[in-house]
């Protein structure tokens, strides 16, 4: 067997490890990143584009888990601190972008993942502002990169501050780029965080539509954008589940599965972290990331806890 045959091996071996229910999100996703640098990645592109079907299908399975009334409520009661948040996210984006001097296009892409959903935010508004694939790709690495970081992070910080699953799982929905992050996140939380979290988040990610098209209007762009599919399927799962109550057991092993699929995802997102990825992120956007990302996750924290 060549070398090339025994990474492929060993990728199918960790993979099929993340799928059994002794591997937690964490550990999932230490394993692909410490696979994809040791290694590397023997099917990048292939992996990436699973990590999304699987991340979206989890999604779904996870309504099956919530009822309706729970979702909604989440949603209306976390409806200021995202207006809010995107608002002036974006704002401080826009100012840390001339402070750092990184290219426009790409401080704009930043801020706007930051915002509202990371990488699905930035394929959204990179052909509104008719932006080039390198500047897309760097805005891409740069919150990538600092998704695995909060992957690992926000838990920690949470246990240090001992937060209730529902402040780290609004916290998380709110200050965590991608939804795969926040879920990955807020699984390793409990399943309240996981819960709250994720309906915050997919609230959030809402506002993609929305905002796109005003900044097309006033582009005068002819880009569209549409509500995720998976979020009407996250709603649907939520109002089945909440309509036949009857059926209470198998939602629930279809909650548990998604959970289990979220594992999966997380290791394929780490191993999509290469050392090409990491050199596409130049320093300033980088900078600009890190200090966005810290100033909104601090103070959307503060706000949570009633800080003065």
């Amino acid at each position: 067997m060549d070398q090339d045959s025994r990474r492929r091996a060993l990728f199918i071996a960790a993979l099929a490890i993340c799928a059994t229910p002794w591997v937690g999100a964490a550990t999932a996703l230490v394993l692909g990143i410490a696979f994809s640098l040791g290694l590397g990645n023997p099917w990048p592109v292939g992996s990436a584009r699973a990590s999304k079907i699987i991340l979206q299908l989890s999604v779904v399975g996870l309504g099956f888990g919530l009822h309706l009334e729970e979702v909604l409520q989440t949603g209306r009661s976390s409806f200021t601190y995202t207006l809010v948040g995107i608002a002036g996210t974006l704002a401080l984006g826009f100012v840390l972008g001339r402070l750092f001097r990184t290219d426009q296009n790409t401080s704009a892409l930043i801020s706007f993942g930051t915002a509202i959903c990371g990488g699905s935010a930035i394929a959204a508004l990179a052909p509104v502002l008719k932006a080039k694939t390198e500047e897309t790709a760097v805005a891409l690495a740069t919150v990538f990169t600092l998704n695995a970081v909060a992957l690992l992070l926000f838990p920690a910080i949470a246990h240090l501050l001992q937060l209730d699953q529902g402040t780290f799982g609004i916290w998380a929905g709110l200050a965590i780029h991608d939804t795969s992050s926040v879920v990955g996140a807020a699984s390793v939380y409990g399943d309240e965080a996981l819960a709250i979290g994720t309906t915050v988040k997919l609230t959030r990610a809402l506002w993609i539509t929305p905002v796109v098209l005003g900044l097309a209007c006033m582009k005068k762009s002819e880009q569209k954008a549409r509500v995720p599919l998976f979020i009407v399927g996250f709603l649907l799962a939520a109002g089945l589940s909440s309509i036949f109550p009857q059926y209470a057991e198998s939602w629930g092993a279809l909650a548990a599965l998604a959970r289990q699929c979220l594992v999966v995802t997380l290791f394929l997102i780490g191993a999509g972290l290469s050392r090409e990825v990491l050199r596409k992120v130049g320093i300033r956007p980088l900078l600009q990331g890190i200090t966005l990302w810290i100033l909104v996750s601090g103070l959307t924290l503060a706000a949570l806890l009633g800080l003065p």
